[in-house]
C-alpha cells in the first residue's frame, strides 16, 4: 500500500484524489497476466472513445460512483492523447456500490441525446457531492447533468427503458463471468492489469502501442 501511494502522489496532480480512494481500494488478484475472450469484454454496443479500430484497446470496468475511477478518468485521456489514433477506450459499467445503477440509467439517458461524455464528466466532478457511501443522492446527480445540458424531461423517461434495463444486465452478467470485484478493472487488447496503478497502465498500453507499430 505504501508503494501505491508513493507512486500515485508522484504521478500527476489529478492523482492526489486517488490517494484518498486507495485508502478504501484493495484488490486480491494473480500475479501472472491473463488474456480473456474479447466478447465479455466488448459488446456491439459498448461505450468506444476515440478511434473506432485502433490497434490498442483499453477496456475499462466502471461504476460512476467510485472514487477510483474519478481520479483515472484524466489519467487513461492523458495516456490516450499520447498515441492519437492508435488508442480506443471501451467503458463497461459496474455498478457496484449503493445508487450506481441508477447512476448508469442517468448515463445511457444522456447516451440517447449524444451527451454521454459531457454528463459522465459532470457527474464525476460532482461525484463528492452525490456519491457519499451509504447515503448517495442522485437528485444531485440528476441536477449535475442538467447543468452539462442533459434534457431531463427526456432523459427520465428513457433511463427507465427497457433497452437500459438490458444492458444493465449485460454487464452484470459479463461481471459476474470475468470475476470483476472491483473497480477500476483495466483490460489492454484483452490482458488484465494485474499489477494496479497509473505507470503500470501506461506501461501496457505503450507496449501495445509498439507491437502495433
Amino acid at each position: 500500500m505504501n508503494r501505491r501511494l508513493l507512486l500515485i502522489a508522484t504521478a500527476t496532480v489529478a492523482v492526489a484524489v486517488f490517494v484518498v480512494a486507495t485508502l478504501v481500494y484493495s484488490r486480491s488478484t494473480s500475479p501472472q497476466a491473463t488474456t480473456v475472450e474479447t466478447s465479455s469484454l466488448v459488446r456491439f454496443d459498448s461505450i468506444v472513445v476515440g478511434e473506432q479500430h485502433a490497434p490498442v484497446t483499453i477496456v475499462e470496468w466502471f461504476d460512476p460512483s467510485c472514487e477510483a475511477c474519478r481520479a483515472f478518468y484524466p489519467i487513461v485521456k492523458q495516456i490516450m492523447d499520447r498515441y492519437p489514433g492508435k488508442v480506443r477506450l471501451v467503458l463497461r459499467y459496474a455498478p457496484l456500490h449503493e445508487g450506481s445503477e441508477e447512476a448508469v440509467r442517468i448515463l445511457e439517458a444522456a447516451r440517447k441525446q449524444n451527451m454521454l461524455i459531457p454528463v459522465l464528466e459532470a457527474m464525476l466532478a460532482a461525484q463528492p457531492a452525490w456519491a457519499a457511501h451509504g447515503s448517495p443522492n442522485l437528485e444531485l446527480a440528476w441536477q449535475a447533468s442538467a447543468a452539462a445540458g442533459l434534457d431531463l424531461q427526456k432523459a427520465q423517461v428513457d433511463a427507465q427503458g427497457e433497452d437500459v434495463t438490458a444492458r444493465i444486465s449485460q454487464e452484470k452478467s459479463d461481471l459476474e463471468t470475468l470475476g470483476i470485484k472491483q473497480t477500476p478493472t483495466f483490460y489492454v487488447n484483452g490482458q488484465e492489469l494485474v499489477d494496479f496503478g497509473p505507470q503500470q497502465l501506461a506501461d501496457l498500453v505503450s507496449a501495445e502501442v509498439a507491437k502495433a507499430d
